[in-house]
């Protein structure tokens, strides 16, 4: 008994030794130990043995195995750095003196025009596009506990990584009437927060914005209209009242602004929405504002259109097929089954697609006007379209003459066969060189036959879309046609995605007006189609069409069909595979033109450069055009940011060329004492080559 409590004595005083021993004294015994256990020993004796024990692990020292290195571990790593590099980028940006060498900030537009004695005299109203205004809820199901009123859309976007398939119910809508699915209500956030920056650190009209402020801009002169960008633009009458809003808005600022007229800037798919909205505010009441014939007349200075989709992008077209772009087919290359794997259960390209497909406005971006403005299977308005490299964007340093006329500056890289952009989507790379009588096209009837033939049940679980309502030979089928132009891919767009286009197309039209006087156009679809409309009787108003140029944009696809099952991928895909000639205009399955990154030229400028030139059927009181084309310069290192002279869709906004422009109309100049029209693009030989009846 005397050395079992010394023994817990000993413990008490060397618990970590303690350890060791207990380890050793529960292994089994050996035969000439078995007396330790039965007889009591003496103290010295124990304390002797557990000094030997104590000095056998300092001998037996085991080494660590190296870990292995896997694949987790690097993508940590990569995060890491990404992190650590973005931090340091931040703190360079904000902590460094700005008056060391290189490092100082250009004077804002703002300030110069301020000492120059410009102030605020019109009221300014911002449009915001697609995808850039904020969306917050209101009511959700009960996975959305804890957002109310919190933004679902544009922030920090936290609640993708907390619980994204939650997020994206919320964002969808009905897919028969295009709006709120029951039990849930997002809607528009309002204010000029609403589309001031789309995420931290990523502005959209902030910087525009600050600089109308300083020359004494604020709200009661300065108003964003927000409104639910995923809705038909009718719609966003019929459930927010946005356009009644807008209109109210207008009028007060014009009453309280000593009677000013507004200056108007929408940006995207914003233009087209304003465009619609000219048509709505003098539509008698039930189906327009009311406000009559003389109400933009009265009303409106001038509209400054930003990176205007005016004609639509051959982007929304690849959305609808297949949910990805240039950037996302590159991806889907480099890891097949990443995106739309169902075996990791990501399968994000058919959660896009899902969501995607109840937004109606992404139909109103689908290309206008057919083969006449995009060109059909031989030729385009960018026959002569010449491609570069990103080291050699454009050589030309001097704009055009202000009246349009193009100089002879040429790029430097040229391709011995010309393109076929009109041929939009195209079923392998070896059909683009083949001439139109060698194709094989199907006849649109007789693909519209073969929709009728659909699957009414799916075992692709909760995650579908209308694909997988189709059989394997109807898709097959869609690729049995060698190539699609913009008048027949709106066939192949009603045979793969027949819900959302007979949804969409009672809100928007894509032709070309033979008789603008036809009753029938006094229909809402026809608003925010500038073919197929007139321009409000106001022949004091100014139009101007504001983008980049000097950045390569998608206008044309090669597809294939997808190897993978079709309930676990799109089956249809961009053919990254396909390159064209050295420096050419096709990489990675798709053709560039130029254009702001997001719309061609072709599209942002014709109605400037012809459709409204003057009086046309279009442009019936002669309202002034202008051309105001801003040539794209990357920023010379990180600290500039996102650059001072960009020509990117968004960037544009950041322009110092452009934010000037909006300032000194806004501050009462007209479109000549600015300059007339600055184009660096060949947009006015592009027009001429459209055979349209003015």
């Amino acid at each position: 008994m005397a050395a079992i409590l010394r023994f817990r004595k000993l413990c008490f005083l060397e618990p970590v030794k303690c350890s060791t021993v207990s380890v050793q004294s529960f292994e089994k015994p050996k035969n000439d130990e078995k007396q330790s256990f039965e007889q009591p020993q003496k103290p010295e004796s124990l304390v002797s043995a557990i000094e030997r024990v104590l000095e056998k692990p300092k001998s037996k020292k085991i080494k660590k195995q190296p870990k292995e290195w896997r694949c987790v571990d690097s993508c940590c790593w990569l995060i890491g750095y990404l992190c650590t590099s973005w931090w340091l980028l931040l703190f360079l940006c904000n902590f460094l003196p700005a008056n060391l060498p290189g490092l100082r900030v250009p004077e804002a537009p703002g300030v110069r025009l301020k000492r120059d004695g410009l102030t605020a005299l019109h009221p300014v109203v911002l449009v915001p596009g697609i995808v850039t205004g904020g969306l917050e809820l209101w009511e959700g199901r009960p996975c959305s506990e804890g957002l109310f009123r919190k933004r679902l859309w544009g922030g920090s976007f936290t609640e993708i990584f907390k619980r994204p398939l939650c997020w994206l119910e919320h964002l969808s809508l009905d897919n028969e009437t295009g709006l709120d699915p029951p039990g849930i209500r997002v809607r528009a956030v309002p204010g000029l927060v609403a589309a001031d920056y789309f995420a931290p650190g990523y502005f959209v009209w902030a910087v525009l914005i600050e600089n109308l402020a300083k020359i004494g801009y604020e709200q009661k002169n300065m108003y964003m209209a927000a409104y639910d960008w995923r809705l038909s633009f009718q719609n966003t009458e019929i459930r927010d009242q946005s356009l009644s809003r807008l209109k109210s808005k207008i009028e007060l600022m014009y009453v309280t602004n000593g009677y000013k007229k507004v200056v108007v800037v929408p940006h995207s798919m914003g233009v087209i929405y304003f465009l619609h909205f000219l048509k709505w505010v003098e539509a008698p009441p039930l189906v327009g504002g009311g406000g009559g014939q003389g109400w933009c007349a009265k009303h409106i200075k001038a509209i400054m259109n930003i990176g205007p989709a005016f004609l639509g992008v051959p982007k929304a077209v690849a959305n609808i097929l297949s949910a990805e772009g240039r950037d996302v087919a590159f991806i889907r290359s480099m890891a097949p089954g990443l995106l739309d794997s169902e075996t990791f259960g990501f399968q994000t390209l058919q959660h896009i697609m899902r969501v995607s497909r109840t937004w109606d406005s992404v139909i109103s971006l689908v290309p206008r006007g057919g083969e006449t403005i995009w060109g059909d299977l031989n030729k385009s308005p960018e026959v002569e379209n010449i491609c570069y490299t990103s080291k050699a964007r454009y050589l030309q340093s001097s704009s055009k003459e202000n009246n349009g006329n193009d100089t002879d500056a040429k790029r430097s890289f040229h391709v011995k066969e010309l393109p076929r952009y009109g041929r939009i989507i195209s079923f392998g790379k070896e059909k683009l060189e083949l001439p139109s009588s060698q194709l094989s096209i199907i006849d649109s009837k007789e693909l519209m036959r073969g929709s009728a033939s659909r699957n009414s049940n799916t075992s692709c679980g909760e995650v579908s879309s209308e694909y997988d309502e189709m059989s394997r030979n109807n898709i097959k089928k869609v690729a049995e046609s060698d190539a699609y132009t913009a008048s027949s891919l709106l066939d192949l767009l009603r045979f793969v995605a027949p819900k959302m286009m007979k949804r969409a197309e009672a809100h928007f039209s894509h032709g070309i007006a033979e008789d603008l006087d036809d009753l029938k156009y006094t229909h809402y679809k026809f608003w925010s189609n500038p073919l197929e409309t007139k321009l409000p009787d106001a022949p004091d108003m100014e139009i101007f069409c504001s983008y980049g140029v000097g950045i390569p944009t998608e206008r044309s696809y090669v597809y294939k069909l997808s190897s993978s099952d079709r309930c676990k991928s799109i089956p249809l895909q961009i053919d990254s595979s396909a390159y064209g000639s050295d420096n050419g205009c096709l990489k990675g399955g798709v053709h560039f033109v130029d254009g702001d990154e997001s719309v061609p030229v072709v599209s942002a400028g014709f109605m400037c450069a012809k459709g409204w030139r003057g009086k046309t059927r279009f442009n019936p009181s002669g309202i002034s055009t202008y051309i105001r084309e801003h040539q794209h310069k990357a920023p010379s290192s990180l600290l500039e940011g996102r650059g001072t002279e960009s020509g990117a869709h968004v960037d544009i906004m950041g322009n110092v060329a452009f934010i000037e422009d909006v300032l000194r109309i806004a501050g009462g100049a007209t479109g000549a004492e600015l300059g007339g029209n600055r184009i660096y693009s060949d947009i006015m030989k592009m027009s001429e080559r459209i055979n349209i009846r003015l």
